[in-house]
């Protein structure tokens, strides 16, 4: 049996956006993708595992859902959505330190024989900086499911574009191997992000609203936004998500 992959018309597609470590940006990827698909008119759900401040929930609230990860019937309707309503797309933010309770749930539920079975696609982002620590992690990440998920590199460039430790320890070649694809997610301005997020606002409300009604960004701010967001989706569309 083919497993469905990005590239062979998988029924339904679920998007897991990962990278473990916390602070690297998994939840503006989640945000970004969400107003993608909103942009593209692409229907989908979103769930959020940070019980805390999860950004679907606060950003995307009205195609959203809470799920906690130690809770096997809530992570069930992730799998279940995808199933039951095949063409859409289940975009999962996955907080800091859900990796192994995520893993336990797949193991003792079967979820990636069901998923080729259905013909859903499991696609992990895994969302980097530039240290050592998203390396080791992605080698993990590698390790433990081989050629079973399709994966997306994302080399976040927040704290700098030098990934030459991810180039020289090997597990970009690695994971290029088993079909990776690899996108560059260029830094936004922090001032852009810290109005932004000061309210609440998404991606189209910051780019598009002015006045008291928007988040406050001047002329060019809301441009830098805009060549910022048109980058981001090209890179998203190169692997056609």
């Amino acid at each position: 049996m083919q497993v469905p992959t990005l590239e062979n018309q998988a029924l339904s597609r679920i998007h897991l956006i990962g990278g473990e470590k916390g602070g690297v940006g998994k939840s503006m990827l989640s945000r970004l993708l969400a107003q993608y698909f909103i942009d593209r008119k692409l229907a989908f759900t979103g769930f959020d595992t940070d019980r805390s401040h999860g950004a679907l929930m606060r950003f995307y609230a009205d195609y959203a859902n809470p799920v906690l990860v130690d809770r096997y019937e809530t992570l069930d309707a992730i799998v279940e959505g995808a199933i039951e309503r095949p063409g859409t797309r289940v975009l999962v933010d996955l907080a800091a330190q859900t990796h192994e309770p995520l893993v336990r749930w797949m193991d003792e539920s079967g979820v990636l024989d069901l998923a080729d079975l259905s013909g859903v696609a499991l696609n992990y982002w895994h969302v980097m900086d530039s240290g050592r620590d998203s390396v080791d992690l992605l080698r993990r990440l590698l390790d433990r499911f081989g050629q079973r998920l399709h994966y997306v590199v994302v080399r976040n460039q927040l704290r700098g574009d030098d990934f030459s430790q991810l180039e020289r320890s090997g597990e970009l070649e690695r994971a290029r191997g088993l079909g990776a694809q690899v996108i560059d997610l260029k830094r936004l301005h922090d001032s852009v992000v810290q109005k932004i997020d000061a309210r609440n606002c998404s991606f189209w409300a910051a780019s598009n609203v002015s006045g008291a009604e928007g988040p406050g960004l001047g002329l060019l701010e809301r441009q830098r936004l805009r060549l910022w967001l048109n980058h981001a989706y090209g890179a998203i569309e190169s692997v056609a998500p």
